[in-house]
């Protein structure tokens, strides 16, 4: 697929560009991105190159994960990166990060979202999860913001530089938003006392 770009608001998201290199770089030195994400730590330029380079144009090209940068969009800093990784069954998994001196300000719910109708409405996803390391409450505030519902802790079930940790999901699924479903839903029945 081609890089898409989406618009909110306030936001522009596009692909990443070799322009884009330092302001990774970066951001990526905050102790936070590198604590909850899977980014190397220590975080290196030629990290950042890769990334820009060769990461993001292959998830495009391949289908396997699309990237964006997040800017004003009226032009600015670096603010973001989300991404959705490659589907299971219909679903997709979002990913994401704020620059730190950029939190805070609504920025990546807004982003969630717009990602979110567009993975329903271009790519049929039938179901969009969130997976964070149990702890990182920055994010989940996020997913839940969003209208993710939590479902749950995962044991084991996020690597992350050598380790494997507990994680937290949640989904959201197109009805949660106001969008059809591809498929007809059945839940399960609510469990008997």
């Amino acid at each position: 697929m081609e890089p898409v770009t989406l618009t909110t608001e306030r936001l522009l998201l596009r692909t990443f560009t070799p322009d884009d290199i330092d302001e990774v770089y970066a951001a990526c030195q905050d102790p936070e991105i590198q604590r909850w994400t899977t980014i190397p730590s220590p975080y290196a330029r030629v990290d950042a190159e890769g990334f820009v380079g060769r990461m993001v144009p292959d998830g495009w090209r391949y289908d396997m994960e699309y990237t964006w940068a997040v800017r004003p969009r009226g032009g600015g800093p670096l603010l973001a990166a989300t991404s959705l990784h490659h589907p299971r069954s219909g679903a997709w998994e979002i990913g994401f990060w704020t620059a730190g001196e950029h939190r805070g300000q609504g920025y990546m719910t807004e982003i969630v979202q717009a990602v979110a109708h567009w993975a329903f409405d271009r790519l049929g996803c039938t179901r969009l999860e969130w997976r964070a390391e149990v702890g990182n409450r920055g994010s989940r505030a996020v997913a839940e913001k969003a209208g993710f519902t939590v479902e749950g802790t995962l044991r084991a079930a996020l690597l992350n530089k050598g380790t494997l940790r507990d994680c937290w999901v949640a989904a959201l699924l197109p009805s949660d938003i106001g969008l059809p479903s591809l498929q007809p839903y059945l839940p399960a029945p609510p469990p008997t006392p």
